[in-house]
């Protein structure tokens, strides 16, 4: 199970929110490569980015950062989201070097366009429900939809995503540990790997989630806990790759 560092953009800068809200967040760097250099140099195998104001424009508004990032970090898998609406912003995005483009807002307005996207950049398309009490919250979790996400995740089935990322909104930033049952749920509701975000603070949540590598619990995003030093990322991924193997599970 990889343990992903996320760097969320804000006016160019590395910050965290609490609860996806864009008023409650913490600016941690202003140099985001920077801080992505301490996360490779810590044994990061994978980066997680978000354009937090593409999330709420409905289009790039960090581009700039985010190939920087990636022209720093060539070998790296780096996955993005936020913002992203069209095919055209998944080609730009993955001919800058980024490995994954998550589709979040789009996904569930309009999922046909997820089989789309696989069909044009196959393996290169991840898919983002962030979930408020079971229900799919979109436009920077501005709004809940009707949807749960764990039907959406049986919808995408076989269209050919790489990874579901699965965030509860309630404990994202909050730092009051991770909701195991719930990722867990969606893990089983498709053959699709998930990659757990929202609420990963301390080892013992890392250890719960690894726990399930065999269920289909691929990674785990964390934020706040790393930058905050809850979290030791070194630590944390040398447990995760234990816990993972002995349960069966693919690192």
């Amino acid at each position: 199970m990889l343990i992903i560092p996320a760097i969320d953009l804000k006016d160019g800068h590395c910050v965290r929110l609490r609860q996806g809200l864009m008023n409650e967040s913490t600016v941690f760097s202003e140099d985001p490569v920077a801080m992505a250099r301490k996360w490779v140099d810590a044994g990061a195998r994978r980066l997680h980015l978000v354009d937090l104001n593409g999330a709420f424009a409905g289009e790039p508004v960090n581009g700039d950062v985010v190939n920087a990032i990636a022209q720093a970090f060539p070998d790296l898998p780096i996955q993005i989201g936020g913002g992203v609406r069209d095919l055209a912003t998944i080609e730009k995005y993955l001919k800058a070097g980024v490995s994954y483009v998550i589709l979040g807002t789009k996904a569930v307005k309009e999922p046909r366009f997820v089989a789309e996207a696989c069909k044009a950049f196959p393996d290169r398309i991840i898919v983002g429900l962030d979930a408020k009490d079971g229900n799919v919250a979109t436009d920077g979790w501005a709004e809940v939809s009707h949807f749960k996400a764990t039907d959406l995740a049986e919808r995408f089935e076989g269209d050919g995503v790489s990874a579901i990322i699965y965030t509860d909104i309630a404990r994202d930033g909050m730092m009051q540990g991770v909701n195991v049952e719930a990722t867990l749920a969606m893990a089983k509701a498709s053959s699709i790997p998930v990659i757990a975000s929202g609420g990963i603070t301390t080892i013992n949540d890392v250890r719960g989630l690894a726990a399930h590598a065999s269920d289909g619990i691929f990674g785990a995003i964390t934020g706040r806990a790393i930058y905050e030093g809850t979290l030791d990322l070194t630590e944390a991924q040398s447990m995760a790759d234990t816990w993972s193997m002995a349960a069966g599970g693919l690192t």
